[in-house]
């Protein structure tokens, strides 16, 4: 019980931090629903550890708002912590500069945090396909095949999880391939 309280605090935390954020395009969206999504579907794949799923739930709160690592180890732990800072860019970097990183800090992430990777890609790009962007087609296919260059160097980790992933992306490129 004690656990899932922990993953219920993680929650309402990650809701009042993300409470006036939206995600890109037409639906005006929640942000909230992303880390949600991506614990979700770490926990249908099999993901049991409360760490894991907690770190999931706030894997944005430092790179998107003003929470401090120092504040989630306060309230969610030193492992905890450690998992979101491994999956947190520098936002000070240009974002050319960030995406060019995580290719090459993937392989060297702990297991938990190549886990977050694979579910944050996956469910970045379920989204594409699911609600109306403005962006361009050569965009979202950008975005996919540099999603898929994160998730070579964190598969293997979780058979359900890979197996997610390469559905979603085989059918955003059958999908553009085929406009």
């Amino acid at each position: 019980m004690a656990e899932l309280a922990k993953l219920f605090g993680a929650l309402d935390f990650a809701a009042q931090q993300h409470i006036f954020q939206r995600r890109k395009g037409t639906f005006n969206i929640p942000y909230i629903n992303h880390p949600i999504r991506v614990c979700y579907l770490l926990i249908q794949c099999g993901e049991t550890d409360p760490d894991l799923l907690i770190a999931a739930l706030l894997h944005d709160v430092v790179e998107d708002t003003q929470v401090t690592l120092e504040e989630l180890t306060q309230q969610f732990g030193e492992a905890v912590s450690r998992i979101v800072m491994e999956v947190t860019d520098n936002m000070a970097l240009p974002k050319e500069e960030r995406k060019r990183l995580q290719v090459e800090k993937a392989p060297y992430l702990s297991h938990p945090a190549r886990l977050i990777k694979v579910a944050d890609k996956a469910c970045n790009m379920e989204d594409l396909l699911r609600y109306p962007i403005w962006w361009s087609k050569s965009r979202k296919i950008a975005y996919f095949q540099w999603a898929y260059s994160v998730f070579e160097h964190c598969k293997g980790l979780n058979e359900k999880l890979d197996a997610y992933f390469l559905d979603v992306y085989q059918r955003g490129m059958q999908q553009w391939e085929s406009q």
